[in-house]
Order: C-alpha cells, then sequence, then structure tokens
C-alpha cells in the first residue's frame, strides 16, 4: 500500500469516509469533516513521503491532532527523522490556526462595527424571554460577541429560528461574552449559552460570562481567575443535560469549578419539570408559564 493510500486509512479510521486521496507533498491541506456543516474545510492534514513516511492531521472545529507514521523508527537518525516531521507540521498547522483567526476577527470586528443595536422583538429574544442586552443585529441575525484578551475575536450568529454559528475559522476556546460589568469583590458566572448568561443576569443581578458550550467552560474560568485572581467570586453554572449519556454539562462545569477553586451551581428542578429541559433559561421560562 503506497504512502497516499496508507495515511487516508488513517484518516478515515478517525473520520470515517472521505473522497479524496491525499497528498503527500509536505504542505497543509484543508478537507471537509464528514458530519460538518456542508462547505466548510475543518479538516486538515500535512503528510511527507520520503525517508519514513510521516505527518498529522486533524479538525480544527474539535481542536483535535493527530500524528501518523508509515512504520516505527528503526534508529535513533530515523527517529529524529520523525520528530523534525511532526514537529514542522504542527508549526504548520498553528499557523494556519493564526491566520483563520485573524480573518474571522477582521470579519467580525467590520460586521460588529456596521451592525444596527439588536431588534427586542427578534424572535430568538422573545422565545428566550431575555433582554437583548448589548447585541447587535445583521440582517435577521443577533451577533453575539466574543472577546479574548479584550479583543473581539469572533461573533455567534443566531437565527430567527434558533439556529446559531460562529464565524469560520474564529477563535472559541477562552473567549467568552460578557454581560454585566465585572467588578473586583463581585460575584461572577460562568455559563454556557448567552440566552442563559442573560437570564443569571436579569435574574441575579451579577456579571455573567457565557463561554458558549461545555468545553470551553475551563479555558474561560482559568482565563478569568488568572486575570482577577481570589478577588472575584466564580460560580461556574452548569447545564443539567440529563438526557445525555454522561451528562456532559453537568460534568464539564463540575471540572471547571474544580480547576479554578470556584463553586458550581445547577438548576433546581420542581416536580413536573419536563427531562429534556437542561439549562437556567429553560428552568426561567418554565417557571414563569407555570407557576
Amino acid at each position: 500500500m503506497g504512502v497516499e493510500q496508507s495515511f487516508l486509512k488513517a484518516l478515515q479510521d478517525s473520520f470515517g469516509q472521505l473522497s479524496f486521496v491525499p497528498v503527500a507533498d509536505g504542505a497543509i491541506h484543508r478537507f471537509h469533516v464528514p458530519g460538518d456543516r456542508t462547505g466548510t474545510n475543518n479538516g486538515w492534514y500535512v503528510v511527507f513521503a520520503d525517508g519514513i513516511a510521516s505527518g498529522c492531521f486533524g479538525s480544527w472545529k474539535a481542536g483535535s491532532s493527530h500524528s501518523w507514521s508509515s512504520r516505527e523508527p528503526a534508529n535513533p537518525v530515523e527517529a529524529e527523522q520523525v520528530r523534525k516531521r511532526i514537529e514542522q507540521a504542527r508549526r504548520q498547522r498553528e499557523a494556519e490556526l493564526r491566520q483563520r483567526q485573524k480573518a474571522a476577527a477582521e470579519y467580525g470586528n467590520r460586521l460588529w462595527r456596521d451592525a444596527r443595536r439588536a431588534d427586542p422583538e427578534h424572535p430568538y429574544l422573545v422565545a428566550k424571554q431575555v433582554r437583548a442586552h448589548a447585541l447587535r443585529q445583521h440582517g435577521d441575525q443577533l451577533l453575539v460577541p466574543l472577546y479574548h484578551g479584550g479583543q473581539l475575536v469572533n461573533l455567534q450568529r443566531i437565527g430567527p429560528d434558533g439556529s446559531k454559528r460562529f464565524l469560520s475559522g474564529g477563535q472559541v476556546k477562552g473567549a467568552y461574552s460578557a454581560l454585566g460589568r465585572i467588578e473586583l469583590g463581585r460575584r461572577l458566572y460562568i455559563c454556557e449559552g448567552w440566552a442563559t448568561a442573560a437570564t443569571l443576569h436579569q435574574h441575579s443581578g451579577c456579571p455573567v460570562a457565557a463561554g458558549m458550550n461545555a468545553g470551553n467552560l475551563d479555558p474561560v474560568a482559568r482565563s478569568l481567575r488568572a486575570k482577577y485572581g481570589e478577588l472575584i467570586e466564580l460560580v461556574i453554572a452548569g447545564d443539567d443535560d440529563r438526557q445525555t449519556a454522561g451528562n456532559p454539562g453537568r460534568t464539564a462545569a463540575t471540572a471547571a469549578a474544580l480547576a479554578v477553586g470556584g463553586l458550581v451551581t445547577f438548576p433546581d428542578w420542581p416536580p413536573g419539570v419536563p427531562d429534556h429541559l437542561s439549562d437556567f433559561n429553560d428552568l426561567a421560562n418554565w417557571r414563569a408559564a407555570h407557576e
């Protein structure tokens, strides 16, 4: 089996059936990952054919990275060659990632600058029963700003039907959208979605940082703890994914709280609440309709 076919097998073991043959030219290539949104190219690979064929591949969306070689090195010289190839591929991937994030941030800042204030009657806001706060709107899409290091690095676009998309290639890890002013000596909540953050802010008056997904709770919590130290009380307000195996919302929130020495809280479900409800916005809306 040739280098390309061997490498393709490794790709397909991770991503499923693919419709292309890899090019072993030592350059970084993108590809569509089965199951991702149509038109996206979140997959990447780099493979070298000479010497011991070796390379790397992964998904920008998933944040994954895997190394590959056609065989085990037979001696220290070959092992060093493979190590250098993998390191070169890693640097190429990181450079490509930085470029993608830079382009997304520039586009996001233009969209944000040109957008109007969000319509308080936008269907998503009405459905979630939250105010627009500082959101903006482009066409029929709400724009949720994500900041990292004080800079706008990405936008989450929310359609009237509740569909959500980040800017392609935009940074998510460690970035968050804040509601309210973060001040020393005050409690700061960290949660997943923006609507949950809006609910927590409206009901508590405390500032809230929305990390957008369960996997980002830990990076956001660590970033905020590093910035403010023990001068703020961090509380992770987790989702309770009761119908999902392993309850990823509860698991991630608990782990994030432990990582930063913070507190953790979850919705306190009254009797009769449907099992598919999972976050504080769900709970607030159910209570508004039933109490």
